[in-house]
Order: structure tokens, then C-alpha cells, then sequence
């Protein structure tokens, strides 16, 4: 298990958290992450609402160690949350913020990335002490909105999901996004072929990479 620390910083580092639901049992879900590895994606989100999420999700924590980072999405209920906490996870996201769940996977030393969506839910949650907040769902508002939520409030670390894909990516990250988060477009419902998702996440590389020197040089200026 990744500290807290070390795991905002997989996640920082890579700019891309791969989420993976559907069917995406151990043997599906090494290949797809050995995949993502190669492409250069080693943060990786399994959803409680999959085939065999912890078996899927500690599979791979056990062939690739600290090489990647390794979390559980979709994490509603609280006994669901301590389910995780006992198999090892390296973060937990949601889709909702949900104030006993955050207190929950914080007091066990563990990334919690709660779902937000309004300026309040944003406050209350960075006052709690998260490090990272899942701006959820944010794709189909597009990247004006999360540029006005962001203007009063950018001393907070933002992952952008719901709706990215590699058309708003790069401008999320633009805009000022920690990371992304992608599902359905990176990695499909487990039967999406190999050489598809290696294609894509490489060109969701290279587009994170386009948008961070383009960020650093308006930086500079």
C-alpha cells in the first residue's frame, strides 16, 4: 500500500488515471495494465461495480508492486470502503463526497479522492484534508466550466472525469487539472483489444506531456 504522498504523486506524475469497469477480471486486467504500463499509464482505477474488483485489483498490485499505482473506484457504502482498506488499496475515488467515507479512508492513511462537483462540495471536501479532488462529471460541462470553479479556488488539486477523452485531455490539463481520469474511451468494458488501448493511451501521453510544457511556458511568461 502507497502512501498517501506517494500516491497523489503516481497520480501527479502520470497525469492519466486509467479506470477500468465492466468485465475486467485478474487475467483481463493484468493484460490491460501491462498494456497501460507500456504506454507509459501506471496509475489504475478498478470500480466496485465490475467482475471481481479486489481479486482484479490486488492481482495487479502483486505482479507489479510499487510500479503502479493501484486504487477502487465507486466506493459508496462504508463497509464497502474498510472491504478495500483490508485488500491493500493505494488510493479510493467516488463518484459522490461523502463525509464519512472520507474520514474512513483518511484515518487509515490512504489517498481519498472524493466526487465533487460544486464550489461547496470542493471547499468542504479540501477542508477535510484530501489532496485530490475528483471533479465528477465534468467532461460534458467541458473545460469553461472547470476554468470558472477553478479561478477562485486553484490552490486545489483537481482530477478531471466523466466524458475525457482524447479530444479534452490536453485541455483540462491546460486549464490547470492535476490529472484525468478516463473509463470507457481508454480501456472500453474489458473486451476492447490490446492494440486499440495502447494506441490510445499513448496518444493520451503524448497529449498530457503537449499540455504540461505548453502550461510551464505560460508560466514562464
Amino acid at each position: 500500500m502507497l502512501s498517501v504522498d506517494a500516491a497523489y504523486l503516481s497520480i501527479e506524475q502520470s497525469g492519466i488515471m486509467a479506470g477500468m469497469r465492466g468485465n475486467f477480471p485478474p487475467e483481463t486486467a493484468l493484460k490491460v495494465c501491462e498494456t497501460l504500463m507500456e504506454a507509459g499509464i501506471n496509475v489504475f482505477e478498478f470500480t466496485y461495480n465490475s467482475v471481481q474488483p479486489i481479486e482484479a485489483m490486488t492481482a495487479v498490485k502483486q505482479a507489479f508492486g510499487d510500479d503502479a499505482c493501484v486504487g477502487m473506484g465507486t466506493v459508496l457504502y462504508t463497509d464497502t470502503a474498510r472491504r478495500v482498506l483490508d485488500a491493500g488499496t493505494d488510493f479510493i475515488v467516488s463518484p459522490a463526497f461523502q463525509p464519512d467515507i472520507v474520514t474512513i479512508v483518511q484515518n487509515a492513511g490512504v489517498l481519498m479522492g472524493p466526487g465533487v462537483l460544486t464550489p461547496t462540495e470542493i471547499v468542504t471536501a479540501w477542508n477535510m484534508g484530501v489532496k485530490l479532488v475528483k471533479l465528477f462529471p465534468i467532461g460534458t460541462l467541458g473545460v469553461d466550466h472547470f476554468k470558472q470553479i477553478r479561478g477562485p479556488l486553484d490552490h486545489i488539486k483537481y482530477m478531471c472525469n466523466g466524458g475525457t477523452h482524447d479530444g479534452n485531455v490536453g485541455d483540462f490539463i491546460r486549464a490547470g487539472a492535476t490529472a484525468c481520469g478516463l473509463g470507457s474511451w481508454l480501456t472500453g468494458d474489458g473486451s476492447m483489444p490490446l492494440e486499440t488501448i495502447q494506441l490510445r493511451a499513448t496518444r493520451l501521453r503524448a497529449e498530457v506531456e503537449d499540455a504540461r510544457a505548453h502550461r510551464k511556458n505560460m508560466v514562464r511568461v
